[in-house]
């Protein structure tokens, strides 16, 4: 190629909210900025015109010319860093990097930062009740809720930002006071070439941070690197100093911090043993943010969890119907399955949709052991099939009313169903959080006569 010597302005990619927020710090700061999007019209194109009038948005295919000729690229996480005007532009000499990137640069108060293919939506909320919960102005963000420069400027005493390995991936150095990768499962594998590349994106979180919070129960979890500072620890019958971990006596199961028991977990309204282990890494979290111990028990045992994350939606002739929407990959799947099967009971899974690329196989053993039957839709429902193999029974459903409702009479007494995807959700519906709405709908009008 020929070089292009890039200039001093900056290219905003992708013009969704994320984007948008970029706009808004961006032009405060005094800075030249254009706008490019793949698309026709973007989500947010109407504000940006409507707001910045002035600024110059590229829409449609992206041109490599023109990206070169920009100093900066800020790329929102939905577009892809692999992509051929963003390579080129990088070749060209242009400084690659995302809006997480930006806000560490100039983040005014501590950063708690969490990844993980599964759980850190529930995690980042806790730990941010904690925080409320001992008296903190605590701001939430990143990959849920508000972007996270839009966070900039409201006075706030601590960050909890939840982050997607697409965020990581274009930023250099958190700086983080403390940082977790809560897991790693197969996710975002028609993004990434392969599992590695997914799991370096989320290690990228330590890079810089002051306390690494590990989960003993995921190797993948402890920072590939050394020196990330002091080190923390979560995980199930692992009773050991700087370690919140369970044991068990004849008073049931005990959350505990070292040696001490802190908190029996009857006492938490959220449940599945993946809950438990989502109280402990953020229980680890905010003792590294000094938040008081009893202000963040109070908070663990008032959490009652978030929508489409093991949710229950009723209990109709003694089956409990469970809405976990938001297991979106394997990994959550498998958690949810593990978790949530009853005593006495089997599970009725409803899974299906696209797969991302994924791999099936490891819900055969767990689908196996814990599960009466599976009803599966969407587009991946053969892959699912075929994996599963023939040791439980398995229906296919067009629709998920149809498999709603043949689940219904699939379940006995004390039965569970459990609607965990382990899929996106976009070959049938808007989002993870339609699909849930659309189940909880359909469940609560089935009849009392089934």
């Amino acid at each position: 190629m020929s070089v292009i010597m890039s200039d001093n302005r900056t290219l905003v990619v992708g013009l969704g909210k994320t984007g948008l927020s970029c706009v808004r710090y961006l032009f405060a700061q005094g800075r030249e900025i254009a706008v490019a999007d793949n698309r026709e019209s973007p989500p947010c194109l109407n504000d940006l015109r409507a707001g910045w009038p002035d600024i110059p948005v590229y829409l449609g295919q992206f041109d490599p010319e023109r990206f070169a000729g920009f100093g900066e690229l800020i790329v929102s996480p939905g577009v892809s860093i692999a992509e051929p005007a963003i390579a080129y532009a990088a070749e060209a000499g242009a400084r690659i990097r995302g809006d997480i990137d930006v806000f560490a640069e100039v983040a005014d108060a501590p950063v708690i930062a969490i990844t993980g293919s599964n759980g850190k939506t529930t995690v980042a909320t806790l730990v941010a009740e904690m925080a409320r919960a001992a008296g903190r102005h605590v701001e939430v963000g990143g990959n849920i809720g508000i972007p996270a420069l839009d966070l900039l400027g409201l006075g706030a005493e601590l960050y909890v930002l939840e982050l997607s390995s697409f965020q990581l991936e274009t930023t250099s150095r958190l700086n983080a006071l403390a940082a977790t990768v809560l897991n790693v499962s197969d996710d975002h594998l028609d993004r990434y070439p392969n599992k590695v590349n997914y799991f370096k994106a989320k290690q990228r979180i330590f890079q810089g941070c002051q306390n690494a919070i590990v989960n003993l129960d995921d190797h993948q979890s402890a920072p590939m690197e050394q020196g990330s500072g002091w080190s923390r620890y979560f995980g199930f019958g692992c009773v050991n100093p700087d370690t919140f971990s369970t044991r068990e006596d004849g008073q049931g199961l005990w959350l505990t911090y070292g040696s001490d028991d802190i908190l029996n977990a009857s006492e938490l309204k959220l449940v599945g043993w993946h809950n438990l282990s989502n109280v402990m890494a953020a229980l680890a979290l905010g003792c590294a943010a000094r938040l008081p111990m009893d202000a963040m028990l109070a908070a663990a045992r008032t959490f009652s969890g978030l929508p489409h994350r093991c949710e229950f939606v009723r209990r109709l002739a003694a089956v409990d119907y469970i809405n976990d929407s938001k297991g979106t990959n394997v990994g959550a799947s498998v958690a949810a399955i593990k978790s949530l099967a009853p005593e006495g009971g089997k599970i009725v899974l409803i899974a299906g949709g696209e797969g991302k690329g994924a791999e099936f196989s490891d819900l055969a053993a767990p689908v196996a052991t814990y599960c009466r039957a599976v009803v599966l839709i969407g587009s991946d429902a053969n892959r699912i099939g075929e994996a599963l193999g023939s040791d439980v029974a398995v229906y296919r459903a067009e629709t998920l009313a149809g498999a709603v409702e043949k689940s219904a009479g699939l379940a006995l007494e004390g039965d569970r169903v459990l609607f965990s995807p382990a899929c996106a959700s976009f070959d049938m519906f808007r989002d993870y959080g339609d699909r849930g709405d659309q189940f909880r709908g359909l469940v609560l009008s089935l009849g009392e006569g089934l």
